[in-house]
């Protein structure tokens, strides 16, 4: 078998090995393939990975031989699965290999905005601390989360996750999504409606996927219920996000600070209006990206065709 990767390079950089997947045939893999590159590449090819470069109609078109697709992430909408559905390819994702690295960066944002530790480090370095009339100082209001609320939109494995973290530190969680599971509320754990949610929360987290009924969940007209000086923490999808009403909130106050690894355009463009903003911190869509993270994902991705080769296709999204 013929097995392609179109863009391995932020899968594995060179921490990883592909060996498990060479181990199921004969292997290429691209660090990048642009868009007009994709046809040449796949070729002949039966199975085919990719991260973010997109598999159209006309690429499945041209590329009569393929047999399987997997997608070196959770989100697969870089594929047309109708399309491929109809040729009778299965699509493979890989829908769990995350959750501990992103909840933890959820977190770690957060606590950025509380404490602002790298630029406090950056002064101390600069001599700021040595140049300092008294024994201390910060260039930030500094926050203490014990006693706070964070309210939770999309409360699923992720979110629960990030959940259970933020009672760790004394936080109370309010959760709002589609789906609720009565075992997992407590004392300091409960869902509740989105108005409830937005007028409540102290902290307010994205871990919802991209759905017509979420894209834009924080607007000019969510931001005016929330509470005055809320933060805001999205390491889920950019497009959740209307950009121009968030950075408007940032400016005035309104919010009192936002931390985001998506935005909704990536890499982010120079136009984008949350460069413009007061009080965010912006990461380069790196939730995902530790190292224990990348190997489980490539520990999934290799069972994803190991498994349709043995005639028994797991994680497939196009059935």
């Amino acid at each position: 078998m013929k097995i392609v990767v179109l863009d391995g390079y932020t899968e594995n950089p060179g921490d990883l090995t592909w060996e498990e997947l060479e181990n199921l045939g004969e292997l290429t893999v691209y660090d990048r393939t642009p868009a007009d590159k994709v046809v040449e590449r796949i070729g002949d090819a039966e199975a085919v990975y990719t991260n973010k470069t997109s598999i159209t109609k006309a690429v499945l078109d041209a590329c009569s031989n393929l047999k399987f697709i997997g997608v070196l992430a959770t989100g697969y909408n870089v594929v047309d699965v109708k399309a491929a559905r109809a040729k009778g390819i299965p699509v493979a994702n890989i829908p769990t290999y995350g959750t501990d690295a992103v909840s933890q960066f959820a977190i770690a944002l957060l606590l950025e905005l509380c404490h602002h530790i790298g630029e406090h480090s950056d002064c101390v370095k600069k001599g700021d601390w040595t140049n300092n009339a008294d024994w201390c100082f910060w260039n930030y209001p500094l926050v203490e989360l014990a006693g706070k609320t964070m309210g939770i939109i999309g409360f699923g494995r992720i979110g629960q996750k990030t959940g259970q973290i933020a009672q760790a530190l004394g936080m109370k969680v309010v959760a709002y999504d589609s789906y609720r599971n009565a075992a997992l509320e407590s004392e300091t754990c409960k869902y509740v409606e989105l108005e409830e949610l937005l007028k409540v929360s102290d902290v307010i987290t994205l871990h919802c996927p991209l759905f017509p009924a979420t894209k834009g969940i924080i607007n000019k007209e969510s931001i005016s219920k929330m509470k005055d000086g809320v933060m805001i923490i999205n390491n889920s999808r950019g497009p959740l996000i209307v950009e121009e009403d968030l950075k408007d909130a940032l400016n005035s106050g309104k919010v009192g600070g936002a931390a985001v690894d998506v935005v909704s355009t990536e890499p982010i463009q120079m136009d984008n209006p949350l460069l413009n903003a007061k009080n965010i911190l912006i990461t380069p869509h790196i939730s995902w990206a530790s190292k224990e993270s990348r190997q489980r994902l490539m520990n999934i991705a290799v069972e994803n065709l190991a498994m349709f080769l043995a005639g028994t296709p797991v994680n497939i999204v196009n059935q």
